[in-house]
């Protein structure tokens, strides 16, 4: 298995489109945030003393918790190509087991969405660093890596089921394209949760992914939430942390950060034997 996920790894960073389309979600988020919403939401918040650095941070988050779940299903990308090229007959009659393949092609998304999301993570280092903004510090940073696998276990598992279905390169591309224009509003990552309807709004909280940024905010925008809100009542800095998805809250009570982790732990379980389950049972493709 081991040999097999090397393999897809280079075919994966080879192909530099695949990898350009794959991050498209986070660069959409980026360009969104500079040149349209970056502006207006902080405009709703001149009342605190440092907005912009608060809704860079915002959008970093937003930026990592789309970046795990694009990228993974990127990388499955190939799985597809050898399904179509009849390369996956070729696996068959080695004698590595079905589930074996399955392995390897599972973890190549969850180690591919770890890669990404670093590299997601450091460029929003060096945009906030250029924009004026506070820099992590290293114990911070070091706090996120879980955070990033922990994102990306959830999210490569949610990727490797919706493409266990996938038969050809044309249901995969459809398939991208859906993925990667909703995942930014289903993380809330174009728009603050706070400004969506209800509905939306419970539907956002529901969904895995969003888990997330949530546990991302927490820790990148802890500096900015420090030195914005030191003067200001624990009222404001709720209702502040409800709007933009720092937090979620359900019937009236905030979930505690440990609820979103036992969210994508059960995600990932629970997707990652379903896809496996799909993919072992499948006598001519995966």
């Amino acid at each position: 298995m081991r040999t097999m996920i090397k393999r897809n790894l280079k075919l994966y960073l080879r192909d530099k489109a695949t990898v350009f389309f794959s991050m498209l979600s986070v660069v959409i988020i980026f360009a969104l945030y500079i040149f349209f919403i970056g502006d207006s939401i902080s405009s709703g918040l001149q009342f605190l003393p440092h907005p912009n650095r608060l809704m860079r941070a915002w959008m970093l988050a937003g930026m990592l918790a789309s970046a795990s779940l694009t990228t993974s299903l990127g990388a499955y990308g190939i799985m597809i190509n050898d399904r179509e090229n009849k390369t996956i007959k070729d696996f068959y009659s080695s004698p590595i087991s079905r589930r074996q393949i399955a392995g390897g092609y599972i973890a190549t998304g969850f180690i591919i969405s770890i890669i990404m999301s670093i590299f997601t993570l450091i460029f929003g280092e060096f945009y906030l660093g250029m924009a004026g903004g506070a820099v992590l510090d290293p114990e911070l940073l070091l706090k996120l890596l879980p955070v990033i696998a922990l994102s990306a276990f959830a999210s490569s598992a949610i990727a490797s089921f919706i493409v266990s279905f996938l038969k050809s390169n044309t249901a995969f591309s459809a398939a991208s394209t859906v993925v990667g224009t909703l995942i930014g509003f289903l993380v809330g990552a174009y728009i603050p949760i706070g400004s969506l309807p209800d509905n939306v709004q419970w539907l956002v909280k529901y969904f895995p992914c969003a888990h997330s940024a949530v546990l991302y905010r927490q820790l990148l925008m802890e500096p900015a939430i420090n030195e914005n809100f030191t003067r200001q009542s624990s009222v404001v800095l709720r209702k502040c942390k409800e709007a933009l998805g720092i937090v979620f809250v359900y019937n009236g009570k905030t979930a505690p950060a440990w609820v979103s982790v036992v969210v994508l732990v059960v995600t990932g379980v629970v997707f990652y034997s379903l896809a496996v389950l799909v993919l072992t049972r499948k006598q001519n493709e995966i």
